[in-house]
């Protein structure tokens, strides 16, 4: 892709916008640039929050996996909640809730939240993380084939080279899970069903993550009320792993906010090839920080792959400056 260019392009920066919390690019005295490429930065801001995530998930030992979900619920809509009130948006709230039709939306994409989230908490708690792990590696295929089936995206040669690159390397790793990989193939599923969800609700990105976190909300209260004999013990159990668990609200929000707003305008073929960012960082983190071990067939793996997303990449440009 390329960007417009004119003799009053000014510096890149980030910042709010009057319509919601969402990214701004490169701006031109007179507009801005088109929200292709807005999401597409979107998307590997997102993405790449994500693959950095193991790192703070490390600091919160403390408290099992599916408390942390809970926490991060909660503390997603306290954030969320606290934007909300900033920019002085409770009617806008309250009227989604108004809507059926608007109900039925964030009742369909907070399920498919709430379900990617448990069952990666449940593979987690029973030593199937690789098979998780991999789920993030088909996600960018699930999400091809919805756009296709959904939007009629079309793929031309290089695309579908890329394509068929990528899932040779996700074949390749496919042997190391020992079995089927429903787990894999379910969190896949589920993931990119709320992206195909998120592009065709008519509610924005933040106020659709508001909305769906005010759902799961009180599910997640009672799931603490029922773990823990106290509030204190619920809360991390001293003020340092509380503020930890509040900033895993944080955490949450920031790559949420990011996807919400690219798969809103971006292809979602393209949102897939960006998806192999984040599982690419983890495997950075999981092997030169953890030392975890790296066969030549992973390493294969991982080189097919960045082979796809540069093929993609470059057609992408090729195709953005045949038309600029």
């Amino acid at each position: 892709m390329q960007l417009e260019s004119d003799r009053n392009t000014r510096c890149c920066w980030f910042s709010l916008n009057s319509e919601s919390l969402e990214i701004n690019l490169p701006l031109t005295q007179r507009g801005g640039v088109p929200r292709s490429q807005s999401g597409l930065i979107a998307a590997i801001c997102a993405f790449t929050l994500w693959g950095v995530l193991p790192l703070y998930w490390l600091q919160l030992e403390f408290m099992a996996s599916s408390s942390i979900v809970a926490h991060r619920t909660i503390w997603s809509l306290a954030i969320l909640m606290v934007i909300l009130i900033w920019r002085r948006e409770g009617k806008e709230l309250i009227q989604q809730f108004r809507s059926p039709r608007a109900i039925g939306w964030l009742l369909i994409s907070g399920s498919l939240l709430a379900a990617n989230w448990i069952l990666y908490v449940w593979a987690t708690l029973n030593d199937r993380i690789l098979e998780g792990s991999l789920g993030y590696y088909l996600n960018p295929f699930f999400n091809m084939l919805f756009g296709v089936i959904w939007f009629g995206e079309r793929h031309n040669r290089a695309q579908a080279i890329a394509i068929g690159l990528a899932l040779c390397g996700v074949v390749i790793q496919l042997p190391t899970a020992g079995t089927f990989p429903w787990v894999a193939f379910t969190l896949a599923a589920t993931f990119s069903l709320y992206a195909v969800i998120k592009k065709r609700s008519p509610t924005g990105s933040r106020m659709g993550l508001t909305a769906e976190s005010a759902l799961l909300a009180p599910v997640a209260l009672i799931w603490l009320y029922l773990q823990f004999n106290s509030p204190s013990a619920a809360f991390g159990g001293s003020w340092t792993h509380t503020l930890w668990l509040i900033g895993a609200g944080a955490a949450t929000v920031s790559p949420l906010l990011f996807f919400g707003y690219a798969a809103r305008n971006i292809r979602l073929t393209t949102l897939g090839m960006c998806q192999f960012i984040g599982p690419t960082v983890q495997l950075f983190i999981g092997w030169q920080i953890y030392g975890e071990p790296m066969p030549p067939a992973r390493l294969l793996a991982f080189a097919l792959i960045w082979v796809a997303i540069a093929i993609y990449t470059s057609d992408g440009i090729r195709r953005g400056k045949s038309t600029s």
